[in-house]
């Protein structure tokens, strides 16, 4: 079990505010994805038999391969943000067709990509080597023009944000950088739509413990901040899982020295939404001032979240969920179930009276890929 690292994530005051993903910036952003007719509330399931399994009070899993008909969550921001662009051009006078850029490991960009198609506008779309055809071709049907390149992920934003300079279209990237904050700002705040409709569904159940994964850490970020935000000094303890190819927030995490530290390379991970080398600054922000602790964790952890999830216990529900979207909940599972992890378990405060909470952030995004870990046994648990 040593492949599993994990570190306390320190607090050092002053704490940025977590206001900019409240609950009020979490309803304008649930209001406006409501005008979509494509919008429904996506299934919170409630796991009873296998918390009963694993020794908690309620395992709970928000199921977001409903969302927008698109198989994943990303389309919560790409639809918020592009929409505020649309609104602040025509504020301006500019009622033109935009042409929206991006790089995305799929998800985003197929999110991107619909909404700019459903609000008349155009996308370009930049993949990283490596990206599934499916993904691919998910956002061709969408409407962008996309492609995949030789390049890692965080080269293919440096790309496609060199093409919007060139052709003056509009980078929309959850990627935050110096000088680059308002958009990455806008697509997490219409990330916290799903949040928000978490903690409505709950009512009055208060989760003690959430698992959030992380890429450039803006889903988690924003999350972090929502949950922050709305239960305040009860907020519930936050657990940030990464591939450990790719663990840029565990990285900056471990060192603890007000720098933020990248991982390069080929970023080779089965989690491909996860697969980002360089952390997003606004969601490091919440991260490090609001989330509890950091993990690195290797691929199987979500190959086995996968498997829990898409064959349930008798009574519980069926999520499918991907690769990235099963990472949160395989960790929570295997940190219950090992012994040699039971040093963590107990740090954590993981007992009979825990309410976990995970998301599923996509579903079989890539089908087969999806087959070969969930039917054929591939990335086998080596507990």
């Amino acid at each position: 079990m040593s492949e599993i690292k994990y570190c306390k994530i320190h607090h050092n005051a002053p704490l940025a505010s977590p206001e900019k993903f409240s609950q009020a910036e979490a309803e304008k952003a649930k209001a406006f994805h409501s005008t979509f007719d494509e919008y429904c509330v996506t299934p919170l399931a409630k796991l009873t038999n296998l918390a009963a399994a694993l020794g908690v009070k309620d395992f709970y899993v928000k199921d977001e391969s409903y969302r927008f008909g698109l198989n994943a969550f990303k389309a919560l921001g790409g639809t918020y943000c592009v929409g505020k662009c649309v609104e602040e051009h025509k504020a301006a006078g500019d009622n033109s067709q935009l042409t929206f850029v991006t790089a995305t490991d799929g998800n985003h960009g197929r999110g991107i990509a619909w909404a700019a198609t459903k609000q008349g506008h155009k996308s370009v779309v930049y993949m990283p080597h490596g990206s599934a055809q499916e993904r691919l071709d998910n956002i061709k049907k969408a409407g962008a023009e996309a492609s995949i390149t030789d390049m890692n992920y965080d080269d293919a934003v440096r790309f496609a944000n060199s093409q919007a300079e060139k052709y003056g279209w509009i980078m929309v990237q959850d990627t935050a950088w110096e000088g680059y904050e308002k958009y990455p700002t806008w697509i997490m705040q219409g990330y916290t739509t799903m949040a928000l409709e978490a903690a409505q569904q709950l009512g009055g159940v208060k989760p003690t413990h959430v698992f959030l994964q992380a890429g450039v850490g803006a889903m988690s970020g924003a999350v972090t901040g929502f949950l922050a935000s709305y239960y305040g000094a009860d907020k519930p303890k936050i657990v940030i899982v990464e591939p450990d190819a790719a663990d840029c927030i565990y990285q900056t995490s471990k060192a603890n020295d007000g720098k933020l530290h990248p991982v390069g390379g080929a970023l080779s991970t089965i989690m491909a939404g996860l697969a980002c080398g360089e952390p997003c600054t606004i969601g490091w922000e919440m991260i490090r001032d609001y989330a509890d602790y950091s993990v690195s964790m290797p691929d199987w952890v979500a190959a086995k979240g996968m498997r829990v999830l898409g064959n349930p216990l008798p009574g519980d529900d069926k999520v499918i969920s991907g690769e990235s979207g099963a990472a949160s909940a395989g960790f929570a599972v295997t940190l219950l179930k090992s012994k040699d992890l039971a040093a963590f378990k107990e740090e954590l405060g993981l007992d009979e009276n825990s309410v976990i909470l995970c998301f599923s952030t996509e579903g079989d995004t890539d089908q087969k890929n999806y087959r070969d870990i969930v039917w054929d046994g591939k990335y086998p648990s080596i507990e």
